[in-house]
């Protein structure tokens, strides 16, 4: 996917971070340019490398967006929030993820943060699961709904980052989060089809039921299909965390679908997650949780330079969708 928070290095620059990160030794030779990178083409954000070391490992490397190209608020410091995934999955949790060879956020090689991790030899799901069997999709979403709840154990001291310093109450949280969302749309004059204040009196109308929300938990929020590497019938690795935060664990990508039948069948999610029937309440959290999602999903396209309308199409059709939920709900 083409977008221009990726931010693609020289030959030279990649060699320099391979030498910082694994010794000189491991450089690939310069007669090898053909062979030893290729660029990793289905990311949406950083642009991704699959490197062959001169030792004949192959390992991916990510580079976050230049300095210079604006992002969406809550994009600020993404890599900084994968790496802090990382850890926190691979010390609290038995969910495979990759193990982090090396990281660099100097900024000395170039304008960004970077690192290294081991390559996984495994198939994306998003891009093999219209080749698989119902029952073998059934199993790996099964899978995918328990590894979510397990990721969603990990507690939290206060809702938002991280890192902190975050805010006591979940209300308050998501209120500014989908705020930060709308202003970022503004800002560039996005047209979302939908008058930004009424957008916002939708919220408003709506936001009590947040308060049933009291214990932070870490929310993976991106699992979709495509981050997700399988084989033989397991799940081997979930990849790119840049977007987790301490939340609501029903903010979860594996439940949209309960709103919106075009993000799937969430059935074999929700039957691996333990997730019994949503009461009244929580169907109510979900719609406000679907509205941010495609609010992003329609304002990203501007921020991220998209020539293909695609994508802004589909989430303004889904964004319809939604405020019609909110309008039979009576709000």
């Amino acid at each position: 996917m083409e977008s221009i928070t990726k931010n693609r290095q020289s030959p030279d620059t990649l060699r320099a971070m391979i030498a910082r990160a694994y010794g000189p030794d491991e450089v690939p030779m310069p007669a090898d340019s053909a062979e030893w990178c290729s660029e990793l083409g289905h990311g949406w954000f950083n642009v991704a490398y699959r490197i062959r070391l001169r030792g004949g490992a192959q390992v991916v490397l990510k580079i976050a967006p230049p300095p210079h190209i604006e992002v969406m608020t809550y994009e600020h410091g993404a890599m900084g929030i994968e790496l802090a995934s990382l850890r926190l999955i691979a010390e609290q949790t038995t969910v495979p993820v990759p193990h982090v060879d090396y990281a660099d956020r100097s900024h000395e090689l170039c304008d960004a943060d970077w690192f290294l991790m081991p390559y996984i030899d495994a198939d994306n799901f998003g891009i093999v699961r219209d080749t698989l069997t119902p029952a073998e999709r059934d199993t790996y979403n099964e899978a995918l709904g328990a590894a979510n709840r397990e990721l969603n154990s990990i507690r939290g001291t206060a809702f938002g980052p991280l890192a902190g310093p975050g805010d006591p109450t979940w209300r308050h949280c998501f209120t500014r989060m989908i705020g930060d969302v709308l202003a970022d749309g503004e800002r560039r004059n996005v047209d979302i089809g939908y008058d930004y204040d009424l957008i916002r009196q939708v919220i408003a109308d709506s936001q009590d039921c947040l308060d049933e929300v009291t214990e932070p938990r870490f929310v993976e929020w991106d699992l979709w299909d495509s981050n997700v590497m399988i084989r033989d019938g397991k799940i081997i690795a979930i990849i790119d965390h840049e977007r987790a935060f301490y939340g609501d664990p029903l903010m979860e990508a594996g439940f949209t679908a309960i709103d919106l039948p075009a993000f799937g069948d969430s059935t074999a999610f929700m039957r691996g997650y333990g997730h019994r029937e949503l009461t009244t309440t929580e169907r109510r959290r979900r719609r406000l949780y679907t509205l941010y999602l495609v609010l992003i999903m329609i304002i990203e396209t501007n921020y991220r330079g998209h020539t293909d309308t695609h994508q802004y199409d589909w989430a303004r059709e889904r964004l319809g969708e939604v405020m019609r939920l909110f309008r039979q709900a009576g709000h």
